[in-house]
């Protein structure tokens, strides 16, 4: 488990905050963070309010990296970039999450290393990680301005021009009674679009291999924009599948059997490849050191 508690004593009443920052060298809108989760406990007892007073046994719920040594595959000293595999993600996203990317992050790169982005879960491939807060301002900053460009690889369903683009609005579904996608094409969405250049086409299972160049960062984009052309990632389980094997994606009873049976492969043949972008006057572009291999 990646959470555990750090226990100490406090001699002196102290106010929460600053037992916290003295504690772990932390700001106060960090020690803040801690206190509205509830991480903060004090003789027995959660503490609600970073101005009260305390003193006496501390146990603070901690994030504590297990990591299963994958060492990151380019590194300065404000950033890191990992090749993350599929099937990882990137934050736990709860206290009992056994392993995500930040396990790594946050052995190589210290306690206030932070993954500036996320990508899927079964999305493969290049993540980049801060070392310090001031980076991971900048970094995610950069980010929303537009200025980190990416580029994926991914094996879709037919064969496809040679180039194409899609320049359609997505929203987030709120009714998921009729389709389990977790966006739609819809004009009272957010503008999103996507370049695509085919790479490579294989007759024998009638699947494209595709340069992606997403120029904006919705949810599910690449995914929504290649269902929408009718040409889903092989081995998506939500785009492309009808309702009834999404559904049991979703409650992880689809066998894998089933899924490459009825998606085309054991997972999203997604993978994030390719970062471009300067910082402090330097230019990186960044590649993915792992393969999108088709199982077939």
């Amino acid at each position: 488990m990646p959470f555990g508690f750090d226990e100490f004593r406090v001699n002196e009443p102290t106010m929460a905050f600053r037992v916290l920052m003295d504690r772990y060298s932390i700001e106060m809108r960090e020690a803040q963070k801690i206190i509205d989760k509830g991480r903060l406990i004090c003789n027995d007892k959660t503490i609600n309010s970073k101005n009260q007073f305390i003193d006496g046994d501390m146990k603070v719920l901690r994030f504590i990296p297990k990591s299963k040594d994958l060492k990151p595959i380019f590194s300065t000293k404000e950033f890191m970039i990992f090749d993350k595999p599929s099937g990882v993600l990137v934050h736990p996203n709860k206290v009992l999450t056994p392993y995500s990317l930040l396990d790594e992050i946050r052995r190589f790169g210290g306690e206030r290393a932070n993954g500036v982005h996320r990508i899927d879960q079964e999305t493969s491939g290049i993540v980049i990680a801060s070392k310090d807060r001031e980076s991971e301002i900048l970094l995610k900053g950069m980010f929303e301005k537009k200025l980190i460009q990416k580029r994926y690889l991914a094996w879709v369903r037919g064969k496809t021009d040679e180039s194409f683009s899609v320049d359609k609005a997505i929203k987030i579904r709120d009714d998921y009674s009729t389709s389990k996608h977790k966006v739609e094409i819809n004009s009272n969405g957010k503008e999103a679009k996507t370049l695509f250049k085919r790479l490579q086409y294989r007759e024998d299972i009638d699947a494209s291999l595709l340069e992606v160049t997403p120029l904006t960062g919705r949810t599910h984009q690449i995914r929504i924009h290649l269902f929408h052309m009718k040409h889903p990632i092989l081995g998506d389980p939500l785009y492309g599948v009808d309702f009834n094997i999404s559904e049991a994606y979703l409650e992880d009873r689809l066998s894998i059997e089933d899924r490459v049976k009825f998606s085309g492969a054991d997972r999203l043949m997604l993978h994030a490849n390719e970062v471009d972008f300067v910082l402090n006057g330097v230019r990186y572009i960044l590649k993915s050191k792992a393969k999108l291999e088709l199982k077939v």
